[in-house]
């Protein structure tokens, strides 16, 4: 069974397993700050418990939770590696903190799931004069795939390099495909 919990500044959700919210809603500490019903919004997307606490002594201090690393670090923290020790969503939903959904990958894993910044609107495809020039990413260097008539058979290339480099963890572009061009 999957429960929700309404945000605090979005009308958006975080999606749970039974397990998990279990945990959320009984461990004495998160209990005491109220953790569930305070989970906000990240402007990165993800949920994030945060609250300003004063001391004793009138200084202040910034308790920031993230909703991922938490349950990742309470359920699966023994797939944790030094390589892969950052936590990210399989499907993308950094809201969706589903054990299934939570995984940990390394820097240049989740670098390859980030939006990208090509003007093509494809990750590893760069218009050069009239054609496409499609490259990729291996050990930090730029590697040329090769050059092609139109930025949709440039990341089609690109998806096939990406699949035989990285396999499952490696970016994969969805290619819009226009009326008359090959599939």
């Amino acid at each position: 069974m999957n429960y929700k919990v309404k945000l605090k500044n979005s009308d958006d959700v975080a999606i749970f397993d039974e397990i998990v919210y279990e945990f959320l809603t009984t461990d004495p500490y998160l209990v005491k700050i109220d953790f569930v019903r305070n989970i906000r919004r990240h402007s990165s997307g993800c949920g994030v418990f945060q609250k300003v606490w004063k001391n004793p002594d009138g200084s202040y201090v910034t308790e920031t939770i993230y909703l991922h690393k938490l349950i990742a670090e309470k359920f699966l923290g023994h797939l944790k590696t030094k390589e892969e020790n950052l936590v990210g969503a399989v499907n993308g939903n950094k809201l969706d903190c589903r054990l299934e959904n939570l995984t940990y990958r390394s820097r240049a894993q989740a670098s390859r799931q980030r939006k990208t910044t090509s003007h093509t609107g494809y990750t590893g495809v760069y218009k050069e004069g009239v054609r496409y020039r499609a490259v990729i990413s291996i050990d930090g260097k730029s590697s040329h795939i090769g050059m092609f008539s139109s930025a949709e058979e440039a990341a089609v290339a690109y998806n096939a390099m990406s699949r035989k480099l990285y396999g499952k963890k490696g970016k994969i572009n969805k290619v819009k495909w226009m009326k008359n061009s090959p599939k």
